[in-house]
């Protein structure tokens, strides 16, 4: 295995949708190092294998994919009271949750708990094997149709951000820009582009954004901006437009 190679866990109660995964993930140059069909099969299978990212079903038998994610990502042996843009520590991967519209509230969950992102399971192979990349370099997968609905959950209701530091006093005029180009969904590099700095750079912002407002990933980042109105619905929605 090269150094850059990604070694990916597939959980889903369904064979074919591994299957498939796992053909579209290889000629990706994607390595999926394990199976599972259902949560307790994923959570034994990431302390034996330690793959770097888990695509993860939330519909499963014994053990489903929200639950899985909780106990993935609360290993005791790791800090998890600041996260930043680094990769995540050995045995402690990166977790997209495969979803549909009609789960959101499992998404919302399972973000709290700490998941990194979210796709549809209709995505195509080139959206696959980009998210998968994504969220190994640290990047939280914010896909706009679905964030917008995210924030319209969060802020309607408030019970899973009722804790978040709102004050955005402490980030410097910089800080500011790059966090309200977060919450319009750019990622480190179209951010980088954007703002003509060095990706190291923008990640390094990112970072200092986290750790000053006491939040756990870019996902809550996207919140406050909302919460605060330093971005708007419409503003999103413009920056959308081609």
């Amino acid at each position: 295995m090269t150094e850059q190679q990604t070694r990916v866990l597939l959980a889903d109660d369904q064979t074919l949708v591994r299957t498939g995964f796992r053909m579209i993930l290889g000629a990706g140059g994607i390595e999926v190092v394990a199976e599972a069909a259902n949560g307790a099969e994923a959570v034994a299978a990431v302390r034996r294998t330690r793959p770097d990212v888990v695509l993860m079903d939330v519909r499963m038998p014994e053990m489903d994919g929200l639950e899985a994610t909780r106990r993935i990502l609360t290993d005791p042996r790791a800090d998890h009271s600041v996260r930043t843009e680094e990769p995540p520590l050995p045995g402690r991967p990166r977790v997209i949750i495969l979803t549909t519209f009609d789960l959101d509230r499992y998404v919302y969950a399972a973000l709290s708990a700490g998941a990194s992102g979210f796709l549809l399971k209709d995505v195509t192979p080139e959206q696959l094997v980009s998210a998968v990349r994504t969220v190994r370099t640290g990047d939280a997968l914010l896909a706009p149709a679905i964030t917008r609905r995210l924030v319209q959950r969060f802020t309607r209701h408030g019970s899973d951000t009722a804790g978040l530091h709102r004050d955005l006093a402490s980030l410097t005029p910089r800080e500011l820009e790059v966090l309200g180009l977060l919450a319009r969904g750019l990622s480190n590099t179209e951010l980088a582009a954007r703002l003509h700095l060095a990706e190291a750079t923008v990640k390094t912002h990112v970072a200092r954004i986290l750790a000053k407002l006491r939040l756990r990933d870019r996902v809550q980042a996207v919140i406050v901006a909302y919460e605060t109105g330093l971005v708007s619905a419409g503003e999103r929605e413009a920056a959308e437009q081609p």
